[in-house]
């Protein structure tokens, strides 16, 4: 980002601007030019959307704004980049009113702060002067009659009188995220327990462990999903494999330029299937080479899942379909047409029976080979979810909950989607009632995963945190704080690592052994 600053003071320098910026603009997509365009704006207000928790109508306004279309590179947009946007505007427009026609400075600042309409009105900036002169005028006029009475002309404030500065005039900060909070040095995990993976080119939405070996998948914005080699007998834990999603054109395979929206192994860690916005499906071997392209949805892929057995893959698209895939042919089994909007999850009940979920507020459950749904739940959003196998809590709990199969037992489960207000909550399934409501995060929390034995719980936030939970008592048991804002987490197999994926384009990688 200094790089980028850098040249951005020297093209300044040379138009009339500033010959410098201040050091706390937000550095997005935007300021190279210092002008905006209309996919611009249309990704400011979908990502401001999606941060402040409006999923569907993100989802909604991406689609039909052509958000996909763009070559924004998102990495490069901080949180709450549009409010920030707009606050800086808003403080341009009131220095400017402070400013004389032969750029002298007023002495002093405005009374009033402008609010948003007000920067859009033509004359705002005449009448906002002519009105500070006339005020300005005043108090010369009533200092100097104050001196020839008093024979005090000063006006400077005495001990215990207040000054009148922009923010207690009125100037109020619209980005009202607090600073990181100072990390617990009793749960912090040590720089020496954790590996940072860099190679992806922009955010990293998804990471994925081989259920068999400690391999990490992880997929992105730059349109590609890497294999990282973390076995024990790895000469080094930066080995990646990239897995470039391209699509055939003009008789060659070019770059889809497209985010990879989902990932999965299949149970023996073989195969890697891979899901795409550019609409096709892929499944990969574990050293990275493409072993087929499956292609029947007409639109994004938003998610897909092997079923237990390994010759199935189930996907969920924004053409309002679910596919089963033969997953050695690459053909497609069945087409299921039955949501009425886009289908955003899917999970297995078994080898060949499903459930998906879609923006239409309903569940379907169907099985292979039957021309309608086997049971539909209505009346509710869902975003996402899993194991199927517990479908009917979404019918008692007003959001499907997510459990870990080994928690059953003990009745604590927790949400499966993003939390915008902060918090990881776990609840006892059977009576609906949250037992432990999880405070630390400080922004949206994107993502949470059981480990495999079901006794932690590991959440990811835009705050840049994963903590790891127990989810017996409740307690912060291990944090650490990462460079970027954490889309997914995920555990190995074994438990003892946690996978995060994160907005900056790093993947990091948690050693949770002592």
């Amino acid at each position: 980002m200094g790089k980028m600053r850098e040249h951005v003071q020297r093209k300044a320098g040379g138009q009339g601007f500033p010959a410098s910026l201040p050091s706390n603009i937000p550095p997005p997509f935007l300021w190279a030019k210092m002008s905006i365009t209309s996919d611009e704006v249309n990704f400011l207000v979908y990502r401001y959307l999606q941060e402040s928790g409006f999923s569907h109508s993100a989802f909604t306004f991406g689609i039909e704004s052509h958000i996909s279309q763009s070559n924004i590179n998102g990495t490069l947009v901080p949180p709450a980049a549009l409010i920030s946007i707009l606050q800086k505007g808003l403080q341009y427009v009131e220095a400017e009113i402070s400013i004389n026609e032969d750029g002298t400075v007023f002495d002093g600042r405005p009374i009033e702060s402008l609010s948003l309409i007000d920067a859009v009105m033509p004359d705002v900036v005449q009448t906002r002067q002519q009105a500070f002169r006339d005020k300005l005028a005043q108090q010369q006029a009533a200092g100097a009659m104050a001196a020839s009475t008093s024979g005090n002309s000063s006006n400077a404030p005495k001990n215990g009188e207040a000054t009148i500065n922009g923010e207690e005039n009125g100037t109020h900060n619209m980005n009202n995220h607090s600073e990181p909070m100072e990390m617990d040095v009793d749960v912090a995990i040590p720089a020496s327990k954790a590996t940072v993976l860099r190679g992806h080119e922009s955010e990293v939405f998804i990471c994925a462990w081989n259920p068999v070996s400690d391999l990490l998948a992880s997929g992105s914005g730059d349109s590609t999903a890497r294999i990282w080699n973390l076995n024990e007998n790895n000469n080094s834990n930066s080995t990646q494999l990239v897995l470039r999603h391209c699509i055939r054109e003009g008789g060659q395979d070019v770059p889809s330029n497209k985010d990879v929206t989902s990932l999965d192994w299949n149970s023996d860690g073989t195969l890697l299937a891979t899901g795409s916005y550019d609409g096709f499906a892929r499944i990969w071997t574990k050293d990275g080479n493409l072993a087929s392209t499956l292609g029947q949805h007409k639109g994004p892929i938003f998610a897909l899942k092997w079923n237990k057995k390994g010759n199935s893959i189930l996907s969920a698209g924004v053409d309002k379909t679910t596919i089963i895939w033969d997953a050695h042919t690459g053909e497609a089994k069945q087409q299921f047409p039955f949501h009425s909007a886009p289908a955003l999850d899917v999970d297995w009940q078994n080898n060949t029976t499903f459930a998906s979920c879609s923006t239409d507020m309903c569940i379907h459950v169907c099985r292979l080979g039957s021309d309608r749904p086997l049971k539909t739940f209505q009346g509710h959003t869902v975003n996402c979810f899993f194991p199927a196998a517990r479908l009917t809590l979404s019918s008692t709990i007003p959001c499907l909950l997510s459990c870990h199969p080994q928690r059953l037992k003990r009745k604590i489960c927790s949400r499966d989607f993003a939390s915008f207000d902060s918090t990881v909550r776990l609840w006892d399934v059977e009576r609906g009632v949250c037992i432990h409501t999880l405070t630390k995060h400080q922004e949206p929390v994107y993502s949470v995963a059981f480990s495999p034995d079901g006794k932690h719980l590991a959440s990811g936030s835009f705050d840049k945190c994963v903590h790891i939970w127990n989810t017996t008592t409740g307690a912060l048991v291990h944090s650490y704080r990462g460079t970027g804002g954490i889309f997914e987490v995920c555990w190995n197999s074994t438990g003892d690592k946690v996978g995060a994926s994160a907005s900056d384009g790093s993947v990091c990688v948690l050693d949770l052994r002592k």
